[in-house]
């Protein structure tokens, strides 16, 4: 997408606009205009050229954003793109016309209404009064000259906006007194001092006058609101560090950031901030990654660990090398995306903006009908006048244009000091409407690392003896199993002693000499071919097996004795389980999808607490049972790795783990920088939240002049209520300020509070695909088995038939959790085992 900064544009008829007027450009498939932040983003073959040709052809001008450069494409966004230019001019506009409008108030309102004194040479001259009031608003519509500039050009360019609106009616009250104070000399002539007061009674000069600066308040309010909006995202580009230690030949010289390439060596100093992401080369410290994933507590880093730019050494030294530098680093990123999300258009935001196309015109045709009808009625020119300015000036199409894109820049930004990063205003709006969540297994609901889980000792072994031995043995191997029973042993302050002959027998385990005597570590296949007798272990290998455990036998093959058996396992994260109660308790239906086999799932699904588990599958059969659930609702998919990505991108919603793997960050709608699934029900719950605020912001700008406008036509006179043009003036000053502070509202939100959770909770209808995973998945238990190749062989008769779609085997537990892709009776599948000697005792 090729972003642009707009110029000129006032409220929402004015994004209406340019959206329109880029959009019909051929090779132009989709053109977003931000009112928030004055920004456009493009995406199609047109080229910037006429773009930037279409936009002025409607009254408004633009420039391209983040053209490339000889280092690198600078960011689309800047800390100078979201200065608040427009507060300090607003301030003093409304001071100059406050000055002017309190004079002219005491000319107009204050002598006429209340008989407030005049100087003696104005005593009775009624016509140097009136010629004193049209000379202020002379000098209040001057200085608010941009009202009519603006407003007028739009209406040359057949595209009125809310400047339109303001200009038309000031310059309504403003003529029409003009004609009055003239009507008056002639009356003077006349010498009809009655018509002379009646005349004076026409005057609306303090109106046109109030009318602009009552606006021009209501702009600041709404300026100095919405600059409140992108502090999340100033706050982010504040963290960027400006220079950077580089080493070179031996001594630190200090350089600006710009400087720095991938591969420079860089020193951070304690209380310095990384200046790029790298790599740690010496040196260890604690560095606070707060800014980046909101996380308080510090992240130890040592050599070979990654740093980010904008993280805090708290203590210690550090020497790294750069990995990305500029646009290409975590925090530029984060930034990216926060910007990127106020780009881009939330689905509900249609109605507004089609509302807002069609609404300026509408209203102008509606002044003029209401002036013609009042004055058909009878009524007096003055009274119809007020009426017509009365609908112009309280119509305001900026709250419907801002209800949308203010709340989805608060609340992106609120995500992004949480670690929560939403790519599109679209992921933020449609996370909300989840009705499905799907998790990943391994590094989403479990760490991704196997653990030791169970040490248990056989005979007079003790638990560290045994974990001594173990270590000793598995040190040298490169087995993931093994490294998780050496860190293990670290963890306890086990030295780890050295061995000799060490020897890895594929598919069975390890041997070594230790001590003078001979020690081997594996399965049962390997004790049994060694004589050794496994005993009351094999019970305890049993269980653990059905707790999806992975049993290790360790035994002296000196002495032919068992020292007893460690389980090693991928375990749950602490706080997964909660995090997957708080989404139940919001009415959210938590599956968990994993190629891994059934056993060990199940486990995993129970300690997790998830309400179904469907394993065994592929990668690109993660894609079709997403396919399937999104039949039953709106799904979002949360994982970590690159067989996640088919899944991530077919959801409704895709929501990658932060420590996850590139593929699957880029494949995401929404990035968990903490890799913690709380931040799941915590992005859910801003969403929920966000579609709440936008809900009530609409509500209120639809509700406001629905209203509004009938009020200022006179249609509920009857019932007594008229509205004074000055009011109304003010209302519509309101009207987007209120939209506005109620979107700021969202900065007080809690993310991590589940105790509101029943206010947003959806109704999940139920769904079928637990029986049809049911259905598609049988365990069978099998007697007879006695290794790996008695697997292989049950393996491979179960895939022979044509409904198997796959079979996970295993000797040990004596099950085959086999995968169907159609129907097939329990007998087919007896057949096809016992046909290879084994006995079936059962299928579930």
């Amino acid at each position: 997408m090729n972003q642009y900064n707009v110029t000129g544009m006032t409220c929402a008829a004015c994004s209406a606009r340019v959206e329109k007027a880029v959009g019909k450009l051929p090779g132009v498939t989709s053109c977003s205009v931000s009112l928030l932040t004055n920004s456009m983003g493009v995406e199609g073959s047109a080229s910037p050229r006429e773009i930037i040709a279409a936009v002025e052809s409607a009254g408004y001008g633009a420039t391209e954003k983040g053209q490339a450069n000889t280092a690198a494409r600078e960011s689309s966004v800047s800390e100078d793109s979201l200065k608040d230019t427009q507060t300090p001019l607003l301030k003093k506009r409304l001071f100059w016309s406050m000055g002017f409008l309190i004079v002219l108030m005491y000319f107009s309102m204050g002598h006429m209404m209340w008989g407030w004194p005049l100087p003696g040479a104005l005593a009775g001259n009624h016509i140097a009064v009136g010629l004193i009031q049209l000379l202020l608003t002379g000098i209040i519509m001057v200085i608010n000259q941009r009202f009519f500039i603006s407003g007028f050009k739009s209406l040359w360019h057949r595209s009125p906006n809310m400047d339109t609106l303001v200009a038309l009616g000031a310059a309504a009250a403003f003529v029409y007194s003009t004609y009055a104070l003239f009507a008056m000399t002639g009356a003077q002539l006349r010498g009809d001092s009655a018509a002379v007061m009646d005349y004076m009674m026409e005057l609306y000069f303090e109106s046109a006058g109030m009318i602009l600066a009552l606006i021009t308040l209501g702009k600041l309010l709404e300026a100095r609101s919405k600059g409140r909006t992108t502090d999340a995202l100033k706050s982010l580009m504040k963290l960027a560090p400006k220079t950077a230690a580089l080493i070179r030949d031996g001594r630190e010289v200090q350089v600006p950031i710009e400087q720095v390439m991938p591969g420079d060596a860089f020193a951070v100093r304690p209380g310095e901030s990384v200046p790029v992401d790298g790599i740690v080369l010496e040196g260890t410290a604690a560095v606070d990654e707060s800014a980046l994933t909101g996380e308080s507590v510090p992240v130890d880093k040592g050599p070979g660990d990654p740093v980010s730019a904008a993280t805090l050494n708290r203590s210690g030294y550090l020497k790294c090398q750069a990995t990305r530098v500029g646009q290409d680093t975590t925090l530029s990123q984060i930034i990216q995306m926060v910007s990127d999300a106020a780009a881009t258009k939330a689905p509900i935001a249609k109605v507004a903006d089609k509302v807002s196309g069609i609404f300026v015109p509408t209203v102008i045709v509606l002044a003029i009908v209401t002036t013609a009808v009042w004055l058909i009625l009878g009524s007096g020119a003055g009274f119809a006048l007020a009426r017509g300015i009365s609908v112009l000036v309280i119509s305001c199409p900026c709250a419907l244009g801002l209800a949308t894109p203010v709340a989805i820049m608060v609340g992106s930004g609120l995500g992004a000091k949480n670690g929560i990063l939403f790519k599109t205003a679209v992921s933020l709006e449609a996370a909300g409407r989840t009705d499905i969540v799907v998790l990943d297994k391994t590094g989403t609901i479990t760490s991704g690392e196997p653990k030791v889980t169970d040490v248990i000792p056989a005979g007079s072994t003790t638990g560290p003896e045994l974990l001594t031995i173990a270590a000793a043995l598995e040190n040298p191997s490169q087995h993931p199993l093994g490294a998780a029973i050496v860190q293990e042993a670290l963890s306890k302050d086990i030295p780890l002693q050295p061995v000799e002959g060490f020897t890895a027998i594929h598919g069975r385990g390890v041997r070594a000499e230790l001590n003078g005597g001979t020690y081997i570590a594996g399965n049962r296949p390997m004790l049994e071919e060694s004589g050794i007798a496994i005993g009351p272990l094999d019970n305890e290998a049993l269980r653990l097996s059905g707790e999806g455990k992975t049993p290790m036998f360790f035994a002296s093959e000196t002495n032919k004795q068992v020292l007893g058996l460690i389980a090693v396992a991928d375990t749950v994260k602490e706080d997964s389980p909660e995090a997957i109660r708080e989404m139940q308790a919001m009415g959210l239906r938590v599956v968990m999808l994993t190629g891994d086999n059934q056993r060990t799932a199940q486990a995993i699904g129970s300690q997790a607490g998830v309400d179904e588990v469907i394993a065994g599958v592929l990668p690109d059969g993660k894609e079709a049972v997403i396919r399937q659930l999104k039949t039953q609702g709106k799904v979002a998919m949360v994982g970590d790795g690159i067989n996640d990505a088919p899944a991530l991108t077919r959801a409704d919603t895709g929501i990658a783990i932060g420590a996850g793997t590139d593929v699957a960050l880029d494949a995401a709608d929404v990035v968990l920088m903490k890799s913690s699934l709380k931040d799941v029900p915590a992005a859910l719950r801003l969403s929920r939240a966000t579609l709440v605020n936008i809900h009530q912001n609409l509500f209120w700008a639809f509700f406001y002049n629905t209203i509004g406008i009938p009020l200022a036509m006179g249609l509920l006179i009857p019932l007594g209520l008229t509205l004074n043009p000055m009011f109304g003036a003010a209302a519509m000053s309101l009207s987007s300020f209120c939209v506005v502070s109620n979107a700021l509202r969202l900065n007080l939100f809690k993310l991590y509070d589940p105790r509101h959770d029943h206010r947003f909770k959806k109704r999940v209808k139920n769904n079928t695909i637990t029986k049809e995973t049911k259905a598609m998945t049988k365990t069978m238990k099998i007697e007879g088995m006695m290794c790996g190749h008695c697997e292989a062989r049950v393996k491979k008769a179960l895939e022979a038939l044509a409904q198997v779609e796959s079979a996970d085997v295993n000797h040990e537990s004596g099950t085959a959790a086999v995968t169907l892709s159609g129907d097939i009776s329990d007998s087919e599948l007896k057949a096809a085992v016992e046909a290879q000697d084994y006995k079936v005792l059962g299928i579930e």
